[in-house]
């Protein structure tokens, strides 16, 4: 059998919220996505990622918010990624 294996980046693991979409999430929400964001990022990095550290995990080792940009909620009100999960 063969396998093909593609790379994966952070990118490819991470969703961004904007500021607004992030202050519709609960704290619970909050705490699961910090703890995610951590955890795939540990995970890359002991796999051999070898990058410089992105801003988002910065901001949430620092229990700073992670949002980006100013943006405008989605249309249909929901929080969709603005970065694919996967391929």
């Amino acid at each position: 059998m063969t396998m093909l294996q593609d790379s994966v980046s952070f990118e490819d693991l991470s969703i961004n919220f904007t500021q607004k979409e992030w202050q519709l999430l609960d704290a619970c929400q909050k705490d699961l996505y910090r703890d995610v964001m951590l955890e795939n990022y540990s995970s890359l990095v002991s796999l051999g990622y070898e990058v410089t550290k992105p801003d988002v995990i910065f901001k949430l080792e620092q229990g700073r918010e992670p949002w980006t940009g100013g943006g405008a909620l989605p249309s249909s009100g929901s929080l969709a990624p603005t970065t694919p999960l996967a391929r």
